[in-house]
């Protein structure tokens, strides 16, 4: 059965599960480090390690990054809370527990805005954002015999967001999870990094018939490393879940793996149930009280966001919905492009060079913007030089831009000065160059006096390389027609 088949009988159910492992320096609830990295088991300690006899200290910044988040996706801030223990045995749990929160997670509601298969805007609802903490990592590919475990990442701080189940499709799935993504980074909470597993997903899926209010038994699919593979496993279930109820089936109400080279899910086990997990809440960390204060302080600290830079850009600045989406898409972009906007009011040719010229550059040497040699404001001056008419665009772009890569201390300015780029105003020199042009090309001269107008572009050409670039376009090509019907 193909994808299209199954989307034409059935209707996809679908929630996700996102863990956002936090960059604090410090883990959840001891001073162990928070490092991505290191020497296998280094980054431990009697508490993270579950020790009898040993306390959990929570770590403020967990409570801090929680709120940033909460307050981005709109959601309500707990004010009293505790924490809970979710008891479940993994090899790599050691306290045979985890520290997390159950019946009152720090935010409750709340949506992130994506766009939806047909481009259209959609809210995705958000049912919770959590704190609790990550367990160890089993490693089953470095030995052919033993199960390897690694203990540095138990006890690492993460935030899980649970939509609600108003996901309808893989591209759906595909939008929100760039989106959360993109938060948490422009946030500065988690860099966001699936393949290092600091942002993971676990897919909640079931279909039903077409026209149906009635969710069919759903599963989940976990160790989704990347958001292509959450797309490629989503779309995979829907498959064969459809293939099972067409044949008169019942899907069983498990936990799945999925394997990316197959492109398929397998089962690992059957579904836990809460009650499984037997939550009571945490003896040894106190309730916490949140004042709205204290939210109001963390609120005004908030960057500016992804989706409010989008509509200033599409709304203020008369940006295309292209360029602003590719701008927004990249914090470290948006600021660079932020900072050149405060020195120069032409926004489109700020969008074009950075969009353009910028990241080719960025592109080409496999560098971040953080390392681009030219600052924004000196891009900014070169947009200014070309709208000043001191140079032109192609002067800009193939000699002061290469210019200013080499010697990114000098004013694109300073540059053009000193190799004679900036635009000749003479009208009379550049009278006399047309002239002579025109008379070592008698037949084309002709041609072009008769009409043939496409050869405007071979005489602009022989000007531009005796002016070296530096005659104004515009004035070349209105001396051009000028001066041909004098002769």
């Amino acid at each position: 059965m193909t994808l299209e088949e199954a989307l034409s009988k059935y209707t996809p159910v679908i929630g996700l599960e996102v863990h956002a492992q936090l960059n604090t320096k410090s883990k959840a609830y001891s001073s162990d480090p928070n490092e991505f990295g290191s020497t296998p088991n280094t980054n431990v300690s009697p508490i993270s390690l579950g020790h009898p006899g040993t306390l959990p200290r929570l770590n403020k910044e967990v409570v801090n990054s929680a709120i940033k988040l909460g307050l981005a996706c709109q959601c309500d801030i707990t004010r009293e809370m505790h924490f809970d223990r979710k008891n479940y045995f993994y090899a790599d749990l050691p306290k045979g527990y985890q520290i997390t929160q159950d019946k009152t997670p720090i935010c409750r509601g709340g949506r992130i805005l994506i766009k939806d298969a047909q481009g259209n805007e959609k809210g995705i609802e958000l049912t919770r954002i959590h704190m609790e903490e990550d367990s160890g990592k089993s490693m089953h590919d470095q030995d052919p015999f033993d199960t390897l475990i690694d203990l540095n990442r138990a006890g690492v701080p993460l935030l899980e967001m649970v939509t609600e189940p108003v996901i309808k499709d893989s591209t759906e799935a595909y939008n929100y999870l760039t989106e959360v993504r993109k938060l948490l980074r422009y946030l500065d909470v988690c860099d966001g990094n699936m393949e290092e597993g600091s942002m993971r997903c676990d897919v909640n899926i079931s279909i039903m018939p077409k026209g149906s209010t009635e969710f069919g038994k759903r599963c989940e699919v976990k160790n989704l490393n990347s958001i292509r593979n959450v797309q490629r496993a989503i779309d995979s279930e829907i498959i064969r879940h459809a293939e099972i109820l067409d044949k008169g089936g019942e899907v069983d109400v498990e936990t799945r793996n999925f394997d990316a080279v197959t492109g398929t899910t397998t089962g690992l086990r059957s579904k836990e149930a809460a009650h499984d997990y037997r939550y009571f809440p945490e003896p040894d960390l106190g309730g916490i009280t949140i004042t709205q204060g204290y939210i109001d302080q963390i609120e005004s600290s908030l960057p500016a966001l992804p989706n409010d830079l989008y509509k200033k850009y599409i709304n203020d600045l008369g940006l295309s919905d292209y360029d602003a989406s590719n701008i927004v898409d990249s914090k470290a972009i948006a600021l660079y492009f932020e900072e050149i906007i405060q020195h120069t009011k032409n926004y489109k040719s700020a969008a074009n060079w950075v969009m353009g010229s910028v990241k080719s550059y960025l592109n080409q040497n496999a560098i971040e913007i953080d390392s681009f040699p030219i600052s924004a404001q000196h891009i900014a001056l070169l947009i200014n030089l070309i709208d000043g008419g001191k140079i032109n665009n192609g002067i800009a772009t193939q000699k002061v831009f290469p210019a200013m890569l080499e010697k990114p201390n000098l004013t694109p300015e300073q540059i053009a000065a000193d190799n004679n780029w900036i635009v000749q105003d003479n009208s009379d020199e550049l009278e006399s160059i047309i002239k002579g042009i025109f008379e070592s090309n008698p037949s084309e001269t002709a041609r072009f006096k008769d009409g043939e107008k496409k050869l405007t572009g071979f005489f602009m050409g022989l000007v531009m390389r005796e002016t070296k670039g530096t005659a104004d376009p515009k004035t070349t090509a209105q001396l051009l027609n000028k001066i041909v019907n004098t002769i």
